[in-house]
C-alpha cells in the first residue's frame, strides 16, 4: 500500500493533511492518535469508502479513487462504531457477506466463526437484540471469515472483553506470520506495543512520526506513552 500526498478537506476544515506513507506484505502497521486526530478519514480514504480531495492512494496494486468496487473485494474491513443490519441474524449476515464473496463450504465457514467467537447460542438471534460486544464480534467474523490478504480495522477490539481481545491478538499475529498485512486504526497505546511491525502517529490529520517503535523514541527508557505525549502535547503548544 502507498499513499501519495493523499489528503481530505470538508469544506474550510483539513481533516487530513497530504499523507505520504507506505506499508509493506506481511506488516502490521498500526496509525495511532488521539480522539478526532483523523484516523478514521484516513482507513476510510484507503478503503475507498470516502474519496481523497487531493492525493492517491493504492491498495494492492488498485487505484483506490478508481476502482474502489474491485478493492474491497479484496480486503477485509472492521469500521468504527459500526453494527451488523438490525433485521438480520447473525448467522444470516456472515452467509450474505460470504454469498458477496463466492465462499466455498460456506455454511460451515459460518459456524466455525460463529463457535470461534462464542456466539453459536446466538446464532438465530437478531442482531438488534445483541449486545455490543456481540455486534462487534459480528463485524469482526465477516472481516476474517475469507482470511484476506489485507485487513483495515479501526478500533477493533472497543467492546470486546480481555478474553477476545486476546484470542483477536492472536489470530490477526497468525495471520501476519503466514504473509497476511494489517493496517489498524487505534488510541490504546498498549495495542502498538504488543502486535505492530511499524506505526504512525497522528494528530490533527497530521502524522507527527512514523517507523519502528525503537526508531521514534528519543532513548532506551523512553516509552511509547512518553512518546506519544512528547509528540501531541509539542503540537498543542505550538498551537497555542
Amino acid at each position: 500500500m502507498i499513499t501519495e500526498d493523499l489528503s481530505k478537506v470538508f469544506g474550510d476544515f483539513v481533516a487530513l493533511h497530504p499523507l505520504n506513507v507506505k506499508v509493506f506484505a506481511g506488516e502490521f502497521f498500526g496509525v495511532f492518535g488521539p480522539n478526532g486526530a483523523g484516523k478514521s478519514t484516513f482507513i476510510r480514504l484507503l478503503t475507498g469508502q470516502l474519496q481523497s480531495s487531493v492525493g492517491s492512494a493504492e491498495v494492492l496494486g488498485i487505484d483506490v479513487k478508481k476502482k474502489p468496487q474491485r478493492l474491497k473485494a479484496n480486503i477485509g474491513i472492521v469500521p468504527e462504531s459500526e453494527s451488523p443490519p438490525s433485521y438480520l441474524t447473525p448467522y444470516e449476515y456472515l452467509y450474505f457477506v460470504g454469498r458477496l464473496r463466492r465462499l466455498d463450504n460456506l455454511s460451515k465457514k459460518v459456524l466455525h466463526w460463529l463457535d470461534w467467537f462464542g456466539m453459536t447460542d446466538k446464532k438465530d438471534t437478531m442482531c438488534k437484540d445483541l449486545s455490543k460486544g456481540q455486534r462487534q464480534k459480528v463485524m469482526l467474523a465477516c472481516a476474517f471469515i475469507h482470511e484476506p490478504r489485507l485487513l483495515f480495522l479501526d478500533e477493533p477490539f472497543a467492546n470486546l472483553d480481555p478474553i477476545y481481545q486476546r484470542k483477536c491478538r492472536k489470530w490477526l499475529l497468525a495471520h501476519v506470520a503466514k504473509g497476511g498485512t494489517i493496517f489498524m486504526c487505534s488510541h490504546v497505546l498498549e495495542v502498538a506495543e504488543r502486535l505492530c511491525t511499524r506505526l504512525a502517529i497522528i494528530d490533527h490529520g497530521k502524522v507527527l512520526a512514523s517507523g519502528k517503535i525503537s526508531d521514534i523514541k528519543k532513548s532506551e527508557s523512553e516509552t511509547l506513552e512518553d512518546v506519544f505525549i512528547r509528540l501531541v502535547g509539542q503540537l498543542k503548544d505550538e498551537e497555542e
